[in-house]
């Protein structure tokens, strides 16, 4: 995405007046900003104190997601001051979910990050849980830990995924990946477009 079009999907969400988030006021209707940015059961990557929050919302089949993944992982580290809420939201495939549960099973012994990379490293869509599954085997989650983490927590995982759901809904979303960055919303982002995506929302805060 070149700066033009970022820009131009920004003003266009601004004018909509569709959502303002990271301390301005919260316009959605029925949308609990503060939730949104601080789940505490969803899991974050980065700088826990960074000066602007990326919201990733993605799904393990979903193409896009996984081209843009990489370059968001990239730009967190690059930049060390990103603050990153993973928000699994799977709506294309029942394989979808199977992915999301093993992901968020992996958070509970501090792995979350580790699966989320090795699903995402899985080219392609229609991916099968069972391949899935492997991955993260191979990406050196313990497995007995993770089916136990499921069986305990599956309750947890599956409400925040609703959770999750909800605040989609909410917020107007309609497909994945959809990335909230500081008060702008986009899709599908390279490298480059994340970083203009985050300078834009720094220089935004600095003039508020």
């Amino acid at each position: 995405m070149n700066r033009r079009f970022f820009l131009g999907t920004a003003a266009s969400l601004l004018a909509s007046s569709a959502l303002v988030l990271d301390g301005m006021p919260a316009i959605a209707k029925g949308v609990d900003v503060n939730a949104v940015l601080n789940d505490p059961e969803a899991p974050t990557g980065g700088n826990p104190k960074g000066d602007v929050t990326i919201v990733a919302f993605f799904d393990y089949n979903c193409p896009y997601c996984k081209t843009s993944a990489a370059d968001l992982a990239r730009v967190v580290k690059e930049d060390g001051k990103i603050r990153l809420v993973y928000k699994d939201w799977p709506i294309l495939t029942e394989s979808s979910v199977q992915g999301a549960q093993f992901a968020l099973a992996a958070n509970y012994q501090g792995k979350y990050e580790t699966a989320h990379h090795a699903l995402m490293g899985i080219s392609g869509r229609g991916v099968t849980g069972d391949t899935m599954l492997e991955a993260i085997q191979a990406s050196g989650v313990d497995m007995k830990r993770l089916q136990a983490d499921l069986t305990a927590h599956g309750s947890k995982i599956s409400a925040l995924m609703q959770r999750n759901l909800a605040q989609a809904d909410g917020l107007g979303m309609s497909g994945t990946p959809t990335y909230l960055i500081g008060p702008f919303r986009a899709s599908t982002l390279d490298y480059d477009g994340f970083k203009e995506a985050v300078a834009e929302a720094r220089r935004r805060q600095a003039a508020n």
